[in-house]
């Protein structure tokens, strides 16, 4: 199969994504009572989804039939100003901007099901059949979320996320149509990282935060340099890994790196959050123990399944490898519960678990 490259409208593109996931990760900084609600994880998660299913649909379409020519640049500039309005409407006050984000996130899932539903005739068979098959799905996820227009009640966000639901679920279903039409690994990859990029900037951004401290003592050292070291350790796994562990000549429908990425994103985010807060002391101790250390568990069992599928044979992690590590962040929780240890000893033990990962795996 031919390589296949990031145009720099691909990049373009991706900028509006730096302000989404920008705001959807600032929801996590809403601490109450030394805890985060369920109330603003769960809105977390239902911005986030949204966000990373819109770059998804646009990614894979480009991925499968995309090519540099003006229709495809239309469409990709229809794109953007779909995800602009999405983008600019994300709040955790939903009712007060709800239409708008309808516009701007069902305008983005229209135009690429109308980009599937227009595939050129010149393409294979199975290629115009796949095409067809997502274009529908799509259409019936937009149609089951239009649905919520005529709620006004909480009922609107479940007929919306309904929708949705059934948007992510229906490829899934239909894989063996999807597997005679392979992602372009290659060309996957790399817009995958890219978005990581994105993500990895949130933490950096933390660390900035952090720097930006009124006052400086041992501690406030520690915790800068400690957290630095922990991020860059993050961006060595995951990019050695993209660069040299994984074979990019396996022809495969991607699920495992579109749905597993969804989990390292969500893990990003809650670490990029959690070293603000940690900082801040705005999280009680326990609940700050499991919402850091659990976003790094997340991380490590979401990087390691997408990889895995992917990985040379023989540089696979075996279960001894998943055991060791999981033990590792279960030993420093243990302890931590046992001797209440500062905010900068809990950071270290996160830096230490990622040069750990970092060596075992690249």
């Amino acid at each position: 199969m031919m390589e296949k490259k990031v145009t720099w409208l691909e990049l373009f593109y991706d900028l509006l994504f730096v302000a989404a996931v920008s705001k959807a990760g600032h929801v996590l900084l809403h601490a109450e009572h030394g805890v985060i609600t369920f109330e603003y994880l769960l809105k977390f998660v239902l911005i986030f989804i949204p966000v990373w299913w819109a770059w998804v649909g646009q990614t894979l379409f480009i991925n499968r039939y995309g090519q540099d020519i003006l229709s495809h640049r239309v469409f990709l500039i229809l794109q953007l100003l779909s995800v602009l309005v999405m983008t600019a409407s994300l709040s955790t006050h939903f009712d007060q901007y709800y239409l708008s984000f309808f516009v701007g996130y069902i305008g983005s899932r229209a135009f690429t099901a109308i980009q599937y539903l227009t595939v050129h005739k010149s393409k294979s068979a199975h290629q115009q059949q796949a095409a067809r098959y997502l274009g529908i799905c799509f259409i019936i996820g937009i149609l089951i979320s239009t649905g919520s227009l005529f709620f006004d009640s909480w009922l609107r966000y479940v007929v919306l996320y309904a929708g949705i639901a059934v948007d992510i679920v229906l490829p899934l279903i239909g894989r063996k149509n999807l597997v005679k039409v392979p992602i372009h690994t290659h060309h996957l990859l790399e817009r995958f990282a890219l978005f990581t990029l994105i993500l990895l900037g949130e933490s950096v951004i933390s660390i900035i935060a952090v720097l930006q401290a009124d006052h400086w003592d041992l501690r406030s050292i520690l915790f800068a340099a400690f957290t630095s070291i922990f991020v860059i350790a993050m961006w060595w796994q995951y990019f050695d890994n993209v660069e040299k562990k994984v074979s990019k000549e396996i022809q495969t429908a991607g699920q495992a790196i579109i749905y597993g990425h969804l989990f390292i994103y969500i893990s990003m985010s809650m670490i990029a959050a959690s070293i603000q807060l940690l900082y801040l002391n705005e999280l009680n101790y326990v609940f700050m123990l499991g919402f850091g250390f659990g976003s790094v568990l997340l991380y490590f069992l979401s990087t390691s399944l997408v990889f895995h599928r992917y990985r040379h044979a023989h540089q696979r992690l075996r279960p001894r490898h998943l055991v060791a590590m999981v033990g590792v962040l279960v030993a420093f929780v243990i302890v931590d519960l046992i001797y209440q240890v500062p905010n900068y000893v809990i950071v270290g033990e996160d830096m230490l678990f990622f040069l750990l990962y970092a060596k075992l795996t690249t």
